[in-house]
């Protein structure tokens, strides 16, 4: 809810108010809510739906709902069932078996799903007593309880107008690595296509392209941002990093090595240095001139290292070995080890540099605590991988939530 000022966007913030008040059976105050503000909870078009089915205008509903805009025709065939079933029950209720008869056949049947149920409904038809079995008790003349039942269960299909998507689409080939600026108001992504892109965040959250950043020979492999927003790095698949202005789009300054390639890269606190991971597993650290300041090597470097600096500049943290995450601390040279039992595919350090979180080839995320000597706090499963190098990332206020990619095309949250 946090816009790219920093300040409460109005109409998230109302609408969030609105639903929880509609949550907790508070109608009636939600509904002023939205009147007195101005801000609907969901669109005109889904609250006629909603309207349309507490009064029971079935075939009205059914209408309005393909008008909606449900995009998965499963969850259409779904919503569609369960007011179907509601009005196949009513219809039972006031004894018009007939009719019914041909609403089940003609309007439920061709839906093909949920046979089982179906089958249910012919049996209520020749037995009434069954209509209990199959969870439809005879509520008389009380019709409004059960449509509320109902309404309830469609809510959480249903597109809620605070939950938008928005499909991005400018890169040509795979999206490698995405990320918001520090202040929210831009994105950027990069890609196999050898490009990267800042899209701009407006004020209504939509995207737009601001620049695309043209000129790695490689595909690019990630993004990172200044601490003040006003410059980019973008690193190439073993080739160079490129520093950009985010306001023009130009490139300021490439940072190579003579034979070798770079494969990470970030940022110092203050904003007047970085750091890049080498292939020939050294760590490197650039003023913003590309005078090299330092390099360290150490016996436990490894090539395919992410590579992560606290923000105090003092411990470097790196990958070693496939299954090992180094700690090294730049003042006293002391090495501390994270040592995990799987393959570790990827890992991102806390804001606060308290914590760690590491990705596993096995499909785990550990969450370690790093502030002394590490610690693994707790283990979330949930998220697929099988081919793709899968990372993870904290989220939230204050970073309360962690979300994850995953190969069934989900984002997992885990909190």
């Amino acid at each position: 809810m946090i816009g790219p000022k920093g300040v409460i966007k109005k109409t998230e913030f109302v609408r969030t108010i609105t639903k929880a008040l509609y949550s907790l059976g508070y109608d009636r105050t939600g509904a002023v809510l939205e009147e007195e503000s101005g801000i609907p909870l969901y669109s005109s078009m889904v609250n006629l739906f909603r309207k349309q089915v507490l009064e029971g205008n079935w075939d009205e509903s059914l209408i309005t709902l393909h008008k909606i805009g449900l995009d998965d025709e499963n969850v259409l065939k779904s919503v569609s069932f369960l007011i179907l079933e509601q009005k196949f029950f009513e219809i039972l209720e006031k004894n018009k078996i007939m009719e019914a008869l041909e609403t089940l056949r003609s309007e439920i049947t061709p839906l093909s799903i949920n046979k089982k149920r179906v089958h249910e409904f012919s049996s209520c038809i020749v037995s009434p007593s069954q209509r209990i079995l199959v969870g439809f008790a005879d509520v008389g003349t009380e019709t409004l309880k059960p449509r509320m039942k109902l309404l309830e269960e469609l809510q959480k299909m249903l597109p809620s107008t605070d939950l938008g998507t928005v499909v991005l689409q400018e890169h040509h080939d795979e999206v490698w690595f995405l990320q918001f600026s520090n202040q929210g108001k831009y994105l950027a992504s990069s890609s196999n296509d050898k490009s990267a892109i800042i899209w701009e965040v407006r004020e209504d959250g939509e995207l737009t392209l601001k620049h695309k950043l043209i000129g790695h020979k490689k595909s690019v492999l990630m993004v990172a941002w200044s601490p003040d927003d006003s410059q980019l790095l973008t690193c190439g698949m073993e080739e160079a990093v490129r520093r950009w202005d985010v306001h023009s789009g130009e490139c300021l300054y490439v940072y190579e090595k003579t034979g070798l390639g770079l494969i990470s890269c970030g940022w110092f606190l203050h904003g007047k240095q970085l750091f890049s991971g080498v292939t020939d597993k050294t760590i490197c650290f650039w003023d913003l001139d590309g005078k090299e300041l330092d390099s360290w090597k150490g016996q436990r470097t490894s090539k395919i290292s992410d590579v992560a600096v606290t923000k105090d500049g003092r411990q470097i943290i790196s990958m070693c070995q496939e299954t090992v995450i180094l700690l090294l601390d730049r003042e006293t040279k002391i090495q501390t080890l994270i040592e995990e039992e799987q393959t570790i595919t990827s890992f991102l350090l806390s804001e606060d540099d308290n914590f760690l979180l590491v990705n596993l080839i096995n499909q785990e995320i550990h969450l370690w605590n790093v502030r002394n000597d590490p610690k693994l706090v707790t283990t979330y499963k949930g998220h697929k991988r099988s081919r793709f190098l899968i990372r993870s990332c904290f989220g939230g206020l204050e970073q309360a939530f962690i979300a994850s990619g995953s190969e069934d095309s989900q984002v997992c949250n885990f909190h």
